[in-house]
């Protein structure tokens, strides 16, 4: 299953989840995981909306941004989105678990 951030807001629940799907789309919008530490004031912000596409698409950007703001423990937040960020990034380019059916290649150079 996989990893995900759920909570309450003002009578809402909400589930926060990256897939496949929305990490190409962050990527196609400029999203670049490894400028956190050198844009921080762009990128956690964008991190976090991100998180919304998968289940919350058509939510406000002001709504995002209040239930930021009322967010505690941001520090390790941070860390749980990029973590779940970079899950559907780990399951593209892992070994498939079973190895009958699954395609072997060589390489002619």
């Amino acid at each position: 299953m996989a990893k995900q951030l759920r909570f309450n807001f003002k009578e809402k629940d909400y589930t926060l989840e990256f897939t496949r799907k929305t990490v190409t789309e962050m990527e196609k919008k400029g999203f670049i995981a490894s400028e956190v530490e050198d844009k921080p004031m762009s990128t956690l912000p964008a991190l976090f909306e991100g998180a919304f596409l998968a289940h919350h698409r058509f939510e406000k950007k002001e709504t995002i941004n209040e239930i930021f703001s009322k967010m505690t423990n941001k520090e390790e937040l941070i860390g749980k989105l990029a973590e779940m960020y970079n899950e559907p990034i780990i399951a593209l380019v892992e070994e498939p678990a079973e190895s009958e059916g699954n395609l072997s290649w060589t390489a002619s150079f």
